[in-house]
């Protein structure tokens, strides 16, 4: 056996038993495994359901954790990928078969049945994994894994492990789909935040322990890898601990709440992850700089590993334990809540428009991230001695804060009951914050701000730039092809059963979100742009291109404005509401904001458009001027010439 063997399973061995210790602690205080009043599975599916997850949240962090390791510290060239990819491979096929068991212990304990192999047994779990919620996305998550560990023992590049690393959190969606989070009341940041919680957790547990099991192999060179983990894990432990305050702060009613067995078990969970962030420290500031020296790393790296494991299972067992409720009266739920799951905000005022709030913590942390972001860039350029003009960084902290405003002020709050304001919405994610992001050029300081890797591995910067040059990158920024998509999107968006989609599922909006940012970035950055891209076309046909966008936008929104029928009867029609215009009235007005609101980006789009031609003719001129007197002005003597010798022509 390898040493590689050897701390690969030392490493589960301590995880494994840090993760058991505190999912029977867990299960114990929280009540967790106690015996249910109605259809009692049996004591060994109570205790054996979230001891099977618990398992398999682990497997699954070490499997997605070490390709997040391997795209973000690893080489092509290097046998760290392949082993890196193998670590993977056997840590998917554990989940595999833990998260087997997982969903038929589940099915024992929602179905009340018991294990048999007659054919009833047989149909009903065929029924829960098809029909059912729970089984569907218990399904997803086990076909993700099979396709992980195939994958992960085929796939040799650094692309390939990164798209499998990719295939590894789109796993996670249906994990954090359903549970506590899927049945609170403000089920938007719940999803978010668990989704989130799952992301930091697989890439900071399994990325130590794949470092962990790797270090021999690096050959006394472990500091580089060490480095790039330290910073994964950094960002990691950031995203647990926000993410963690969103799920407490939905979960929780009130403070007093913490004495409830679910407060103590989250204030446990709390502790751990901040002594977790401790290690963390150490790790930084002493252990990292002496990594290579025998016994320095093994010990904190074990400790850690084992706390992990703590974290880990308490989250498991918290998981299976009911969050509190206050004591109420029971309130008929008004049409808004039966269809949104919260009741209707206050009527839209001039106030209110700016009062009222509904935070997307998700999409709140990407554009915070990406306004500090770009401002470490510009501070690492200034003490370069380099230049960065302050109107592109204005312009770029401009578009985030009103991204931050489309998607976690009024416009969140209200877009679920007025199609008006949804429409406002969706015309500032696709026109005006990208007309304000795309002259920040992010990517063109991303490339003077973060040096090139010298070993080959990929970083931030060259994993943008790769993504910028790829095939299907280059073909949908393409200048025609992102006229045609940015047209197109809003016929097909609104006139299909998309709509229907993103209004009512919480997956359908947040791609709609990415989708209309995505569009209109790449329409913007064909016209205006900066940064890096496909070639782009002359500029009379850019503006061409924009008065068929503006002549397109102004028949959709007088098709929306002369409209006789709702587009979601069922939805924007069933509301309730006792204030504001009608439903047909308000999308009416929907209409009206599509065409003149929308309208006002493409107008400063013609604008900038006409002043980068203005200046691209006055550099065109200018050098062919000083051409000329290089040349002694022989190219206007030979024009002229040429003129003489036409006249002269009988």
């Amino acid at each position: 056996m390898t040493l590689f063997q050897n701390r690969s399973i030392a490493a589960s061995l301590v995880a494994i038993s840090g993760l058991l210790v505190a999912i029977m602690f867990g299960l114990v205080i929280g009540g967790g495994a106690d015996p249910q009043q109605f259809s009692d599975p049996g004591p060994l599916v109570r205790y054996g359901t979230p001891i099977a997850k618990g398992l398999m949240n682990l497997a699954m962090a070490v499997a997605i954790g070490s390709l997040v390791l391997a795209a973000f510290a690893a080489n092509d060239k290097s046998q760290v990928l392949r082993k890196l990819l193998n670590l993977s491979a056997v840590a998917a096929a554990a989940w595999v078969l833990v998260g087997s068991a997982h969903f038929l212990l589940s099915f024992l304990s929602v179905s009340g049945a018991s294990f048999s192999v007659d054919p009833s047994f047989s149909q009903g779990l065929l029924v829960y994994a098809t029909e059912i919620e729970l089984g569907i996305s218990f399904g997803l998550n086990l076909l993700a894994a099979i396709a992980i560990a195939t994958l992960a023992l085929m796939v040799s590049s650094l692309t390939g492990t990164a798209l499998t690393a990719a295939l590894g959190f789109a796993s996670l969606i249906p994990l954090a789909l359903i549970g506590h989070a899927s049945g609170t009341a403000n089920h938007s940041l719940a999803v978010n935040s668990l989704g989130m919680h799952l992301v930091g957790i697989v890439i900071w547990v399994g990325g130590l322990i794949a470092l962990f099991a790797i270090r021999p192999e690096l050959q006394g060179n472990s500091k580089p890898m060490a480095l790039r983990y330290s910073s994964l894990a950094l960002a990691s432990f950031a995203l647990v601990a926000i993410s963690g305050i969103g799920s407490s702060y939905v979960r929780l009613p009130s403070f007093e709440s913490l004495a409830s067995p679910y407060g103590l078990l989250l204030i446990l969970k709390a502790g751990l992850l901040i002594a977790l962030g401790v290690f963390g420290a150490i790790y930084r500031r002493g252990i990292l700089a002496k990594i290579d020296q025998k016994g320095s790393f093994f010990k904190l790296a074990l400790l850690e590993i084992s706390v992990m494991g703590l974290a880990v299972g308490t989250g498991t067992a918290l998981a299976r334990t009911a969050p509190p409720v206050e004591q109420g009266e029971f309130v008929v739920p008004t049409p808004a809540e039966f269809l949104t799951g919260e009741p209707l905000p206050p009527e839209l005022t001039f106030e209110t428009f700016f009062t009222v709030t509904k935070v997307d913590i998700l999409w709140l942390v990407i554009a915070v991230v990406a306004m500090g972001a770009y401002l470490l860039g510009v501070r690492v350029l200034r003490m370069r001695g380099d230049s960065w003009p302050v109107a592109r960084t204005a312009s770029w902290l401009a578009g985030m804060a009103l991204l931050i405003f489309t998607t976690s002020g009024s416009l969140n709050a209200y877009q679920g009951y007025l199609f008006s304001a949804h429409m406002i919405a969706h015309m500032s994610l696709t026109m005006a914050i990208p007309v304000l992001l795309v002259p920040g050029a992010p990517v063109t300081l991303l490339m003077r701000a973060v040096q090139k890797r010298p070993d080959q591995s990929r970083g931030v910067r060259e994993w943008v730039l790769w993504a910028v040059h790829t095939k299907p990158a280059m073909f949908i920024a393409h200048p025609g092809f992102a006229a045609v998509n940015f047209a197109a999107s809003l016929v097909i968006f609104y006139f299909t059963p998309i709509f229907d989609w993103a209004t009512r599922e919480h997956i359908g909006h947040q791609w709609m979100i990415v989708h209309f940012l995505i569009t209109g970035y790449l329409f913007v950055q064909s016209l205006i742009g900066i940064d890096p891209g496909p070639a782009r076309v002359g500029y009379p046909f850019r503006i061409v291109t924009l008065i068929a966008v503006m002549a397109f936008h102004a028949f959709f929104g007088i098709a929306l404005m002369t409209g006789s029928g709702l587009l979601l009867p069922d939805w924007f029609g069933a509301m309730g509401r006792t204030w504001g215009v009608t439903p047909l009235e308000d999308q009416q007005n929907g209409g009206a904001i599509a065409w003149a609101i929308g309208e006002l980006p493409t107008i400063a789009l013609a604008i900038i458009v006409s002043w980068q031609w203005f200046k691209s003719d006055r550099r065109d001129s200018v050098r062919l001027d000083r051409a000329s007197d290089r040349s002694g002005n022989k190219d206007l003597d030979s024009y002229n010439q040429m003129l003489d010798r036409i006249n002269q022509r009988p």
